[in-house]
């Protein structure tokens, strides 16, 4: 490749440009049938995607923010309640919660796979709550509310542990609401089902974004709710449409929250492109795994457990010396991410949760050190190594100054 090539974190328009004929004619059929909100693109998307990610229900909205509020909501939610989630992901996470009127509390997450950890949240369960033989529910010593659903992001594409997850739930009596908004296509090997699950099918629902840059991207803002309880999915219908099942007929306030046919049409078109594109993420990051792991002692590459079978929405690796490899990397040309800078519980606008830095130390230790390496299935080969010859050449040279 040529020295003056840049080489971008994400590379939408080769993608596009494969796809260009295809796209414009779903924009084509929306013109001419003035279909833009609702219909047969919709309908047929939501039908196919349940039928991929293995469940009864797909029901689309206008963003992944919207499916999670929704999914909350629709399972009876109630203002006061207190959930637990992880601080370690995108911020709409802890949004969709709190503008349901909840509260949140975090649990921190696992070393290796930065997903939640099923022994802390047993201990938060066991330490932080009491249980009340009463209502015979869960309460939060913290808030002195009722606990009542986990949050577990499938972060960076990688599965959390769902089983021991999925355990405690039960014991508890709480729901599961997947964050699988950048786990599309992902798979869980359950050893209590002894089999393969999909994300988006372990919860009583899940929550999808399909933002631009996600391994199921639309050309705009879309999302989706995906269950197998058909109560929740009618409520989440009603959400997304102004709490409406009939026209003029509103049972409820609700939100306008609908998914609109081209961006509908879009996505039906990529689905059949997505299991070969997860595919190709696996392999990168294989390969990746192969060309990093020749030397640096100061990187860590991505952990995938044998109960996981990620799907690389991206491709973390972790410095201590993470902000000069960046700089260096960007020398070269090469972009990259930081998903993300600061854990939730540190961030302006979650203060009022009374959190402090060392709260939740591998939440926190993760922030300083992730960085997001360029991974996209139109990544070629020598773009690849390139990257990976630049990221050992600056670990090395930090191995030898450190030793010096």
């Amino acid at each position: 490749m040529s020295v003056d090539e840049k080489i971008p974190l994400l590379d939408l328009a080769a993608q596009h440009a494969a796809l260009e004929e295809e796209l414009v004619a779903t924009f084509k059929t929306a013109l001419r049938t003035a279909g833009f909100i609702g219909g047969p693109m919709v309908e047929a998307f939501e039908r196919e995607f349940a039928q991929f990610c293995d469940v009864e229900y797909c029901i689309g909205v206008g963003s992944g923010t919207d499916a999670l509020r929704f999914a909350l909501l629709a399972a009876g939610i109630q203002p006061g309640e207190t959930i637990v989630t992880v601080p370690n992901t995108f911020i709409a996470t802890v949004e969709a919660i709190s503008q349901t009127g909840a509260h949140t509390e975090f649990v921190d997450v696992d070393e290796r796979t930065r997903n939640m950890d099923p022994d802390r949240l047993r201990q938060y369960l066991e330490t932080h709550c009491s249980f009340d033989p009463q209502s015979g529910r869960l309460i939060s010593l913290k808030y002195n509310t009722p606990v009542v659903a986990i949050v577990p992001v499938h972060l960076y594409g990688q599965m959390a542990e769902m089983d021991p997850i999925l355990e405690l739930a039960e014991r508890y009596n709480l729901m599961v609401i997947e964050d699988a908004c950048q786990a599309h296509g992902a798979a869980y090997f359950s050893a209590k089902k002894n089999r393969w699950r999909k994300a988006g099918s372990i919860g009583r629902a899940a929550a999808f974004s399909f933002y631009p840059g996600k391994n199921l991207g639309a050309c705009g803002e879309a999302g989706a709710v995906t269950t197998n309880d058909a109560a929740l999915a009618q409520k989440v219908q009603m959400l997304r449409d102004h709490g409406q099942a009939q026209k003029y007929y509103h049972e409820f306030e609700g939100y306008n929250g609908r998914l609109d046919a081209i961006q509908a049409g879009i996505l039906r078109i990529k689905l059949g492109h997505l299991p070969e594109w997860n595919q190709k993420r696996r392999d990168l990051a294989a390969r990746y795994n192969e060309l990093l792991a020749s030397g640096p002692n100061g990187l860590t590459v991505p952990y995938e457990p044998s109960w996981s079978r990620g799907v690389y929405h991206l491709y973390v690796v972790r410095s201590e010396n993470r902000d000069a490899l960046r700089a260096h990397l960007a020398d070269a040309g090469i972009a990259t991410g930081i998903h993300y800078p600061i854990p939730l519980h540190l961030q302006n606008a979650y203060r009022s949760l009374g959190y402090r830095e060392g709260d939740f130390p591998v939440a926190e230790k993760a922030a300083r050190e992730v960085l997001s390496l360029p991974l996209y299935p139109e990544l070629t080969p020598a773009q690849q190594h390139h990257i990976a010859t630049e990221v050992t050449e600056f670990i090395h040279k930090t191995d030898t100054q450190s030793v010096l």
